[in-house]
């Protein structure tokens, strides 16, 4: 007798196959898997058999998610997170073929990420209290986060093994497991060596932790910590960002200071040059506003009555 798969057994089996056949990351799979049930439910709704869906059933789909409000940046990433179903379907026999890759993919136009200046920067990180244990944390921290342009979750997990003081290095693990090595400047170097040999020991205490920042029991910093500590920070500052504000603010610094894009590719980790390109983007938006502050141009008179 034929094994009935429900919705629940597709999408487990589908997560699982994101993971372990494809190798993507588990947020990728919970995305993509997330995508995939909206699809489903939606078949639900119009009485459609799963293979009974081809290319026509799959436009209707997007329509209906283009009338509800759904941003091109939206379902770009649905076509993407259909491509990989389709895959799957048809791998597990239910599709005959991957309908989804006669999908076009829209060109989202991605807005520009927001950017502190360097008194920003500096405004922000002043406001931490360096005179205990978990600030001291805080403060090599965020400035490792700064000056490295990692993201929330490469700071969280970075590994002691990983820090090379002397060398002012790092080992970066980003997405997909990829490995990057990040140089640091001196203010990096200074904080996270106060922390590391004054404040980390006695947080740890007698444990083994293979993580760089702790919290104050001692255990892996968590993402969410790391969150509610940078939000802290930013109400005492008066600075309103975001932990990913920093990795944005360190690539924008780079490239006005005349670093090339390749090198500002390599540094964030980004996979694709045209990633790191929107913050040449983000450049010439502030050139152009500076442009206009300092250089406003001659008025224009209305009366051109010849003399």
């Amino acid at each position: 007798m034929a094994e009935k798969l429900t919705i629940p057994v597709i999408l487990s089996r589908f997560y699982t196959d994101i993971v372990l056949v494809l190798r993507r990351s588990q947020k990728t799979a919970e995305t993509y898997r997330l995508s995939a049930g909206e699809f489903l439910s939606w078949c639900v709704e119009k009485k459609i058999k799963l293979h009974d869906v081809a290319s026509r059933e799959l436009t209707y789909y997007l329509v209906w998610k283009k009338t509800k409000g759904d941003t091109e940046l939206t379902i770009a990433k649905d076509i993407s997170a259909l491509r990989a179903f389709g895959s799957y379907l048809v791998r597990i026999g239910i599709w005959s073929e991957n309908f989804a890759l006669a999908l076009d993919r829209p060109k989202a136009a991605r807005p520009l990420p927001r950017v502190l200046s360097v008194t920003q920067i500096e405004s922000f990180l002043s406001s931490i209290d360096t005179s205990d244990p978990l600030g001291l944390r805080d403060a090599a921290l965020f400035e490792l986060i700064y000056s490295c342009g990692l993201r929330a979750s490469e700071a969280a997990s970075l590994l002691m093994q990983n820090v090379h003081l002397n060398e002012r290095i790092i080992l970066v693990r980003g997405k997909g497991d990829k490995e990057r090595i990040v140089p640091f400047g001196d203010a990096a170097k200074e904080k996270l060596s106060a922390y590391l040999s004054e404040a980390r020991p006695l947080l740890v205490g007698k444990k083994t932790v293979a993580e760089v920042f702790v919290n104050y029991r001692g255990n892996p910093l968590s993402r969410k910590g790391l969150w509610k500590r940078f939000c802290g920070y930013e109400v005492k500052s008066g600075v309103r960002a975001k932990v990913h504000t920093l990795r944005h603010s360190f690539a924008t610094h780079l490239l006005a200071g005349g670093a090339d894009l390749r090198s500002v590719q390599e540094l964030l980790g980004h996979a694709d040059l045209s990633t790191t390109q929107i913050y040449t983007h983000v450049d010439d938006e502030q050139l152009r506003k500076n442009h206009e502050k300092y250089f406003p141009g001659h008025a224009v008179k209305d009366d051109v009555s010849a003399p």
